[in-house]
């Protein structure tokens, strides 16, 4: 067996939406090691070539995953290691840093997975934010808010709008103050206006090799969850120089060495305002969408970046032109999911799904892991592919009413 053959990726964390990382590395040759809660364990055993249990949680836990990286890496020695999400990238970085391996950096990692931290860089190098408090204490920030209103509420750590709640006027901020009084620390941040957009750029040594522009549509306040992605997007050139020198600023003030970037910011009138940064793999099946727009498989390509290996040349430009849309239901009982087979037969559908069924409860929508269903798009021109996001929207239809309360 050749020493290529033999070259290990220790993945950390797979779950279900990191799956492609398992194909590409076959592609590349790569024996994958995985690291996986011991409740998703059994899930991966024959897609993976060895599976490692840790305690660790999605959502949080990130030194329960460290631990097990650290072992885990000690022991397999190899060749690359990645992250999937968030609660893995610290423990991943930490890995990486032990073993000399490509990667985001420790202090990019750590400053990835703490908003108060990112702030505190971005002010430091200039870079266009919101004005920001850090509170212990969200009653004891209320004179500080109140003096700029509306303003948003967030956890350090959190994916997804998990936690994200603008407060538009006094009362409200009382009564968020009152019932998140045991939550600390947290950030209060002045509402910026503008359309919201994503940076995912794939870096090495600290350098862009290649980026794509994604324009987001949410939900709007109070929680801000993702109804839809759009790929590829071209801004005019001042505006797309502006963003260009935004990703390259935050690179450099959180240390970025290699891998992939996920920058969220709002476009104001005065320039982009930066949301937040991650050095892991952005949600809501963004990378499927840079894959389809590109032709080329983006997670491929971040193994690449993980192991050391080249890189294809960069993309001229699109090729197709894609994205991704989800469903937000009425809180209530499920009573019909109609339209399903439809979308999925449509051309440009490369994949939909409902996440419910008949009976199932919905809760109020307050962060991307309650929303009902999803499509993936693609199609040869925009005009194409806004025709079929108008179709699934008309046609895929998840129907609730109200849960009957007892008197």
């Amino acid at each position: 067996m050749s020493g290529r053959e033999e070259r290990e990726l220790l993945l950390v964390g797979v779950g279900i939406m990191g799956r492609p990382y398992v194909a590409a590395a076959r592609r590349l040759g790569l024996r994958v090691r995985g690291i996986e809660s011991q409740d998703w364990a059994a899930g991966i055993e024959g897609l993976v070539d060895a599976v490692e249990p840790s305690q660790g949680q999605y959502g949080s836990l990130d030194e329960l995953w460290a631990e097990t990286a650290h072992a885990t890496a000690l022991r397999s020695r190899p060749a690359g290691i990645f992250g999937f999400t968030e609660c893995h990238v610290l423990g991943a970085a930490l890995a990486q840093e032990t073993h000399g391996l490509p990667g985001p950096s420790l202090g990019a990692a750590v400053v990835s997975r703490n908003k108060a931290l990112q702030r505190g860089r971005f002010r430091a190098h200039g870079i266009g934010q919101p004005d920001y408090l850090l509170t212990n204490e969200l009653a004891g920030a209320a004179e500080w808010a109140k003096a700029r209103l509306p303003v948003v509420i967030k956890p350090l750590s959190s994916a997804g709008s998990d936690g994200v709640e603008l407060v538009a006027d006094a009362a409200a901020f009382d009564a968020a103050a009152s019932r998140r009084a045991s939550e600390r620390p947290l950030l209060v941040e002045t509402a910026v206006e503008g359309p919201e957009y994503s940076w995912e750029a794939l870096v090495r040594d600290g350098e862009v090799w290649f980026a794509n522009l994604t324009a987001k549509t949410t939900t709007g306040a109070p929680n801000f969850v993702e109804l839809e992605h759009r790929a590829a997007v071209s801004l005019p050139p001042a505006e797309a120089e502006q963003v260009a020198e935004l990703g390259r600023s935050v690179i450099a003030a959180i240390g970025m060495r290699t891998g992939i970037v996920h920058l969220e910011f709002r476009m104001t009138s005065s320039g982009p305002s930066v949301m937040e940064v991650a050095v892991r793999t952005p949600g809501d099946y963004i990378m499927e969408l840079c894959s389809l727009a590109y032709g080329m498989d983006w997670f491929e390509l971040v193994l690449r970046l993980v192991v050391g290996d080249e890189l294809p040349p960069p993309p001229e430009g699109p090729v197709k032109f894609s994205a991704s849309i989800f469903v937000v239901s009425d809180p209530g009982e499920v009573i019909a999911v109609d339209g399903l087979e439809e979308v999925r037969a449509h051309p440009a559908v490369v994949d939909a799904t409902a996440k419910v069924k008949t009976g199932d409860t919905v809760q109020r929508t307050s962060s991307s892991l309650q929303r009902t269903g999803y499509a993936v798009l693609a199609a040869d021109s925009r005009e194409e592919l806004e025709e079929a996001i108008e179709f699934v929207r008309r046609t895929l239809s998840i129907k609730t009413v109200p849960v009957a309360t007892e008197e």
